[in-house]
């Protein structure tokens, strides 16, 4: 097995791994037949994000992407129909769901009609995917200064802050093998955020020991 299929593997199993730390999630839903205090805006946006890499992985050619990311988007669309059954905000979350599958719809549209086929589409589609990416790694920024005011981490989960940092780095890698920077650069931001997490949990570790520091799995 060489280094490239070595890291497409360890890509699947590490990002598969990630996207299922909302079964976590779902189970509580199941248990408790309530959503609340879950949030249901990272199941959308990461939806939004495998499809877009989904598509980006077939112009490239790329199994290792395709593979990984239907895998994703079905797992996010399990845990958005189940959180839309037990939630008290149907209406609320149906909007956001109408507004985000007509924001895809509206960049496919765009993608296949205005752009033409080749390296130009594949280029602007990375690049789309790849902002997409890192502002979905940084968004939890504001709520780490939080934690750092604080000095409480019970909100951070670290096991999903272990499998962001293998994803992340897994990824990195592989992107590199293939000298494709659009996958890169998108998954530096995890590597990063994820090592201030763990700075974090050893830094207040002794504020939280009484504390479970698992509770979002969204962090």
């Amino acid at each position: 097995m060489d280094l490239l299929q070595l890291l497409s593997w360890a890509c699947i199993v590490f990002t598969v791994g990630m996207f299922s730390t909302g079964l976590t999630d779902l189970k509580t839903m199941r248990e408790t037949k309530s959503a609340d205090n879950i949030q249901f805006l990272p199941f959308l946006t990461t939806c939004l994000n495998n499809l877009g890499w989904l598509y980006y992985g077939t112009l490239k050619k790329d199994q290792t992407i395709v593979l990984v990311n239907v895998i994703g988007a079905l797992l996010q669309i399990l845990y958005i129909v189940v959180y839309i059954g037990y939630t008290k905000q149907k209406r609320l979350v149906m909007s956001q769901t109408l507004v985000a599958g007509t924001v895809l719809v509206c960049g496919w549209f765009y993608f296949t009609t205005f752009l033409p086929q080749g390296d130009i589409r594949l280029n602007q589609l990375g690049l789309t995917c790849s902002m997409v990416t890192v502002s979905m790694y940084l968004s939890p920024l504001t709520d780490l200064v939080h934690i750092i005011r604080s000095g409480n981490v019970q909100c951070l989960s670290f096991p999903l802050t272990v499998a962001t940092f293998f994803t992340s780095t897994s990824w990195v890698l592989y992107g590199l093998q293939l000298d494709d920077y659009y996958i890169v650069v998108p998954n530096t931001p995890g590597i990063l955020t994820s090592l201030i997490r763990f700075y974090l949990f050893w830094r207040f570790a002794s504020v939280s020991q009484s504390s479970s520091p698992y509770k979002s799995m969204h962090m």
